[in-house]
């Protein structure tokens, strides 16, 4: 059985500006997972978990966030508040008995970086094998 994941990103806007550019062409160039649904924020320190939550009730089979580096973040603080949301997500998902590995969290450099695509291939790759959402 073939199963393409739907995986939700929510990226920095700091993070992620280059790799939009050009209506995202140059993601599609570098072979970005085509079923990676990308919202970008203006920090990921505004992003609530229940955002996080609503992309798993939403549909998403697996949901990441990609942030700034914490000891670089553009708004001081914003990656590591996000991280924090991210883990107790994860908290949650182990309490529903769901596996956590479902919502991961990203540090990653400004710009367009090979980590930006790999990180999506990751999740997508750990999403294949976990298979569809219990959700």
């Amino acid at each position: 059985m073939s199963f393409t994941p739907k995986i939700r990103l929510f990226s920095c806007h700091y993070t992620s500006q280059q790799s939009c550019a050009q209506g995202g062409k140059e993601l599609q160039r570098l072979d970005f997972p085509e079923n990676i649904e990308f919202t970008r924020l203006p920090c990921t320190g505004k992003l609530q978990e229940a955002a996080l939550l609503k992309a798993f009730e939403e549909g998403a089979d697996g949901v990441y966030v990609v942030g700034c580096p914490t000891d670089a973040c553009h708004n001081v603080k914003g990656s590591q508040r996000a991280a924090k949301r991210v883990e107790n997500v994860r908290q949650a998902l182990l309490e529903l008995d769901v596996e956590p590995d479902r919502i991961r969290m990203y540090h990653l450099p400004r710009g367009l970086h090979p980590e930006f695509i790999d990180a999506a291939k990751e999740m997508t790759s750990r999403i294949e094998e976990m298979g569809p959402s219990p959700f």
